[in-house]
C-alpha cells in the first residue's frame, strides 16, 4: 500500500514526512545503463597484435648419468650392484668407476642392522674414490 509523502496534522496544515519505503528505481536505471555500456565496450578491449615469434629449436636428448646401487649392511659388508664387497674391494671398484665414468651417481641405502660407522665408511670411501654424486635412499 502506498503511503502519502505528506501528513496532515490537527490544524489542517500539510507537512512533509519521511518516506517509509526506499525507491530503488533510480538505482536499477543506473545499473542497467552501466551494464549496457560495459557490454558495448567489452568487445573493443580485446585487441590483438600481429607478432612473429621465433621457432624453438629442438633440445638435444640428455642422457642420464650411470648409476650404482650401494647397500650398506651390518658387520662392514657392502653390496654394490649385487656383488658383496669388503671396504678395500669397494674402494677399488669405485676408483675404477671414477676413472671411466666420473659423473656416475652412487645411490646409497642402509639396512637396519648396519651401524653408523659402516655408513660413514661407505660415504667416505665413495668421496675418496673421486665420485662426488652421492644420493641417499630409503628402503
Amino acid at each position: 500500500m502506498a503511503t502519502s509523502v505528506f501528513a496532515h496534522d490537527s490544524r489542517g496544515t500539510t507537512q512533509p514526512r519521511a518516506m517509509a519505503e526506499m525507491n530503488i528505481t533510480p538505482l536499477v536505471d543506473v545499473m542497467l545503463v552501466l551494464l549496457i555500456i560495459f557490454m558495448v565496450a567489452a568487445p573493443m578491449a580485446t585487441r590483438s597484435i600481429e607478432m612473429r615469434l621465433p621457432q624453438a629449436s629442438p633440445r638435444p636428448q640428455t642422457e642420464k648419468p650411470p648409476q650404482l646401487e650401494l647397500l650398506v649392511q651390518g658387520e662392514g659388508r657392502f653390496i654394490l650392484d649385487g656383488a658383496v664387497l669388503t671396504r678395500d674391494a669397494l674402494a677399488a671398484v669405485l676408483a675404477q668407476t671414477a676413472r671411466t665414468a666420473p659423473d656416475t651417481v652412487v645411490n646409497v641405502r642402509v639396512s637396519e642392522d648396519a651401524d653408523y660407522q659402516a655408513f660413514t665408511t661407505a660415504i667416505a670411501t665413495t668421496r675418496r674414490s673421486g665420485l662426488s654424486n652421492v644420493a641417499l635412499q630409503e628402503k
